[in-house]
C-alpha cells in the first residue's frame, strides 16, 4: 500500500509540473500575441534583400563503389599449400596471394616438353624457337629429294641407250618405274614434312600451355587494391573457376548518382564535385565527373553521373552514401536573403518586408542554398527591406520599429 502512494504521488506530480510548463509556453505565446495585437511596435533588425550573380550548382545524392572489384579464381586444379594474404590486406600488382601444389603441372611440362623435342629433331632443329625457313633444308626432304635426283638422271641415261640400241627395252621399263616411285616417295616426303611442321607448331602450343598452367599454381593480384574476402584456406583442394579472393581498388572511388534531367545543360565531364559522407560528416571530399549517362531513366526522369573521388587517405569506402554537390558553369542573376528571415508556417514560407514602420508577409518560393544565405525564387525583389529577427511575432500590418545593430 505504501508502494502504491508513493507512485500515485510521482505521478500526480509529473502531472502538476507539466500542466506548469504548458501554462509558461501559452503565456509566452499569449504574450507575443498580445503584443502584435495591442499595437505597440516590435524592435526588429533588418537587412536588404541581396541580388548577385551565382554560379548554379547541382545537388545529388548516390553511393560510393570500388574504382574496380574482381573475384580472384583459380586457372588450375590441385590443393592449397600456401596462404599468403587475408582480409583487409594491401596488395600490388604481381604479388603472390596462393600458391597450389605444383607437382602435377610440372610433369604434364615434363611429357610436353619430350614431345616437343622428338619433334624438333625429325625437322633437324636444335633450339624450341628455331622455325623451318626452307622446307628443301629438312634431311628427310634432302635425301628424297637426292633419291629422285639419282632415279631420273638413271632413267634419262636408260632412254639414250635404248635409242643406241644399247639397252633392252625392259631396263628402260624398270628405270622409268624407279624414277615414278622416286618422284612419288618424293611427294609424300614433302607431305610428311608439312605435317611434321603443323605437328611442331601444335606440340609448342601445348607445351606453352601447359608451362601456363604451371604458373597458374601461384595466384597473383591483377592489380593493386585490398582484400575484400578470403574464401580460400590451406589445404583445400580447388578447381578451375573456384572463387578464391575478392579484392577491390579503392582509390580513387566512383560516386555513381542520379541528376533531374532538367539539370542535363548544366552537368559535363569534368565539372568539380563535393562529396560529403554520414562518417566524416567535418570533412568534404573532392573529385570530378568522369561519366555521363547517355540517357534519361523514363520512371524516375532523371540521368546516372559518375564521378571519381581520390581516396588515398582510405577514410572512403565502397557502399557509402554520399551527397555530391557537382559545379557547374552556368550563371544566373538571383536574390538571396538569410534564412533567419524565413518563416514556415503551415506548410508556406513567409518573410516579412518593412516599410513605413509596418510588416507586410510575402509567400516565398525558395531555390538552393548559396553559401549562408538561401535563394528566392519567387515573393521577393532585389533592395527591399525584410525583417531578420522577431519574424515569429510578426503578421501583415505590424507596427515595427528598427533596431540598430
Amino acid at each position: 500500500m505504501l508502494r502504491f502512494k508513493s507512485v500515485f504521488g510521482l505521478g500526480i506530480l509529473c502531472l502538476c509540473c507539466l500542466g506548469l510548463v504548458s501554462c509558461n509556453k501559452s503565456r509566452q505565446a499569449m504574450a507575443g500575441g498580445d503584443q502584435a495585437k495591442s499595437g505597440k511596435p516590435i524592435a526588429v533588425r533588418v537587412g536588404r534583400v541581396a541580388a548577385e550573380q551565382i554560379e548554379r550548382r547541382v545537388e545529388a545524392v548516390g553511393t560510393l563503389m570500388a574504382f574496380e572489384e574482381v573475384t580472384i579464381s583459380a586457372e588450375t586444379e590441385g590443393r592449397i599449400i600456401e596462404v599468403l594474404v587475408d582480409l583487409g590486406d594491401r596488395v600490388h600488382r604481381g604479388q603472390q596471394l596462393a600458391v597450389i601444389h605444383p607437382e602435377e603441372q610440372q610433369y604434364l611440362v615434363d611429357q610436353q616438353q619430350a614431345q616437343f623435342r622428338q619433334a624438333l629433331d625429325r625437322l633437324g632443329l636444335k633450339d624450341e624457337n628455331d622455325r623451318v625457313k626452307d622446307i628443301n633444308d629438312v634431311p628427310e626432304v634432302r635425301k628424297a629429294a637426292a633419291d629422285l635426283f639419282e632415279a631420273e638422271q638413271r632413267y634419262k641415261r636408260m632412254r639414250e641407250l635404248v635409242a643406241q640400241q644399247i639397252a633392252s627395252r625392259q631396263d628402260l621399263d624398270q628405270a622409268e618405274a624407279r624414277f615414278q616411285a622416286a618422284k612419288a616417295d618424293h611427294d609424300y616426303t614433302l607431305r610428311q614434312v608439312q605435317n611434321l611442321i603443323t605437328q611442331v607448331a601444335q606440340s609448342k602450343a601445348s607445351l606453352e600451355l601447359a608451362r601456363k598452367r604451371l604458373r597458374d599454381t601461384v595466384i597473383e593480384a591483377p592489380f593493386d587494391g585490398s582484400i575484400r574476402e578470403r574464401m580460400v584456406h590451406p589445404g583445400q583442394y580447388v578447381k578451375q573457376q573456384s572463387p578464391l579472393y575478392q579484392l577491390v581498388n579503392a582509390d580513387p572511388l566512383r560516386l555513381r548518382a542520379e541528376v533531374p534531367e532538367r539539370m542535363a545543360p548544366w552537368v559535363m565531364t569534368g565539372s568539380d564535385v563535393e562529396v560529403r559522407v554520414e562518417a566524416h560528416a567535418d570533412r568534404v571530399f573532392h573529385g570530378k565527373v568522369s561519366r555521363i549517362s547517355p540517357a534519361v531513366d523514363e520512371q524516375k526522369r532523371t540521368f546516372a553521373i559518375e564521378a571519381l573521388i581520390p581516396n588515398g587517405e582510405g577514410l572512403l569506402k565502397p557502399g557509402f552514401y554520399g551527397k555530391a554537390t557537382i559545379q557547374t558553369h552556368r550563371r544566373e542573376q538571383v536574390i538571396s536573403i538569410p534564412p533567419s528571415a524565413v518563416m514556415y508556417a503551415y506548410g508556406t514560407n513567409r518573410a516579412f518586408v518593412i516599410d513605413s514602420g509596418k510588416a507586410s508577409a510575402r509567400e516565398l518560393k525558395l531555390g538552393e542554398r548559396i553559401g549562408n544565405k538561401v535563394e528566392v525564387v519567387e515573393g521577393l525583389r532585389g533592395g527591399e527591406q525584410i525583417a531578420l529577427t522577431e519574424v515569429e511575432k510578426l503578421d501583415n500590418g505590424t507596427p515595427v520599429v528598427i533596431q540598430e545593430k
